[in-house]
This record gives C-alpha cells, sequence and structure tokens, in this order.
C-alpha cells in the first residue's frame, strides 16, 4: 500500500459519522436520478431491462448477475446503481451490441448526462455537513 492511499485512508476514516450520513440523501437522491435516466434512455422491448435498473442505497447488496460487477454490498458512503437480475443477465449485451444486434446504448449515456449534477448536489451536502459538525 503507496504513502498515498494510507494517507487518504486515514483521512476518510477521521470524517464523523454524522458527516457521512447526512451525505445519504444526496446520494440516493442522485442514483434515483441517474436509475430515472438510464430507464429512460433503456430500450423498450418487453419492459424487463427497464424493470431491472436498480438503485441499492448504501449498506445494501445488488441483485445477482446486475452489471457492473454481479452482486456486491455498497459502502456506507455508496450507492450503487446497477442493471440486470437472476432473469435479466443481457445488459451489457444491450449496451456494447453483438455481431447481430446494434449496441443501444443507456446505461453510459446516463452516467455522462447525469454525472456533473449529481457531483455538485454530493459536494454540496459534503460540504453542508461538515459545517454543521464542527
Amino acid at each position: 500500500m503507496s504513502a498515498q492511499t494510507r494517507r487518504l485512508q486515514k483521512r476518510l476514516k477521521a470524517i464523523p459519522r454524522a458527516v457521512k450520513q447526512a451525505v445519504v440523501p444526496a446520494l440516493m437522491t442522485s442514483g434515483n436520478e441517474l436509475a430515472d435516466r438510464m430507464r429512460t434512455l433503456a430500450p423498450e422491448d418487453t419492459g424487463a431491462l427497464k424493470d431491472s435498473i436498480t438503485v441499492t442505497p448504501p449498506g445494501g447488496t445488488t441483485p445477482p448477475y446486475s452489471q457492473p460487477g454481479g452482486s456486491r454490498t455498497a459502502g456506507e458512503t455508496q450507492v450503487l446503481v446497477t442493471a440486470g437480475n437472476d432473469d435479466v443477465r443481457y445488459p451489457h449485451l444491450v449496451e456494447y451490441g453483438t455481431e447481430e444486434a446494434a449496441a443501444q446504448p443507456y446505461f453510459w449515456p446516463a452516467y455522462r448526462l447525469t454525472k456533473k449534477r449529481a457531483a455538485n448536489r454530493i459536494k454540496r451536502a459534503v460540504r453542508k455537513a461538515v459545517r454543521g459538525a464542527k
């Protein structure tokens, strides 16, 4: 582990729990906004792909076979937005396409459209929580 990584971990451990909890609503709002955009951009077909897009709150576990990364647990300051589940195992094929089917991107375009707004919202919540914790 590098010295830079150790310093970062030390700083993250020093953040009061109350500050972390105060940021969760901004994280959830941003996650839900991203999921809504993804649902808007996802192809309609049967609607199963749109229905499989989920927002996992801090401490929650993503559905099995979800993309990207399969089932995992969100950290205390993470909100995970995934597509796919036990029944819908093809989100990556829709996003990137196959030899027989053209790509129908929905995940990354939604992310790029939402990224700046979400980052600003989260930064504001962090600043407000840190000021309130002093």
